[in-house]
């Protein structure tokens, strides 16, 4: 039997029951698609394209080496889903397979969702340039982790600590098609701190935690999908 209960990681609950509202789920948000037809699972990722409660879900079928990975009605699989705050997955089986034009593919509706919750803003940690800016200048900066709740911030120059607000610039990856989109968020500075360099010769650096302020939900939902995947594929970048 294959367990459907998700990774260990830092500072979770345990396991519990969800509903499937508290699962955030949201039409475009990547998933985590999980075939069992083989001795070990195999792992894919995969788009919600809608659902209708209690009855089914539509998803689009993953690719892998230029096409749709092989599926059959009746098939079991595990579906994991990272809302940000919680780490969730069910059981489902394959319903209908939809492929040209579109590759989709009704799954099941689940019956029985277990979860874990995470702590609120896990951070991620990134190396994105970016522009900052306030009523009367901007800077260019680095994001060195990121959340859907704020972000970490090093600079050169010192920023003006009386500003009320800032607007950050800057840019992500978007699936499908590695699109770049620009995710423009306002946002205050929390936290001010100096890292001193560890050789005379370098100058030392600032670093700024800010909270998003009304954050787009495009790109709240994108910030959730750059966490999902680093906790999914790679742990080390969990702050």
């Amino acid at each position: 039997m294959t367990s459907t209960t998700p990774p260990s990681a830092p500072n979770e609950a345990k396991t519990q029951e969800y509903e499937f509202e508290q699962m955030n789920l949201q039409v475009g948000g990547r998933i985590q698609f999980i075939t069992h037809r083989t001795i070990k699972p195999i792992q894919h990722f995969s788009t919600v394209i809608g659902w209708v409660k209690d009855e089914y879900m539509i998803v689009k079928i993953p690719h892998e080496n230029g096409g749709p990975i092989a599926l059959n009605d009746g098939d079991k699989l595990t579906i994991r889903v990272f809302s940000g705050v919680n780490v969730c997955s069910f059981s489902c089986t394959v319903q209908r397979i939809m492929l040209r034009p579109l590759y989709y593919v009704h799954l099941s509706f689940p019956t029985s969702i277990q979860g874990t919750s995470l702590r609120t803003a896990m951070r991620v940690k990134v190396d994105i340039p970016a522009q900052l800016s306030w009523a009367s200048g901007n800077v260019s900066v680095f994001l060195v982790n990121l959340s859907v709740s704020g972000a970490l911030i090093e600079s050169a120059k010192k920023l003006p600590e009386d500003e009320p607000a800032v607007d950050l610039s800057f840019y992500l990856i978007a699936q499908p098609g590695n699109r770049q989109v620009r995710v423009n968020p306002h946002a205050t500075i929390r936290n001010i701190n100096v890292v001193k360099p560890a050789s005379a010769d370098k100058e030392e650096v600032f670093t700024y935690g800010v909270q998003f302020i009304d954050l787009d939900p495009v790109h709240y939902t994108m910030l959730q999908n750059l966490t999902y995947e680093a906790l999914i594929a790679d742990r080390q970048k969990i702050v």
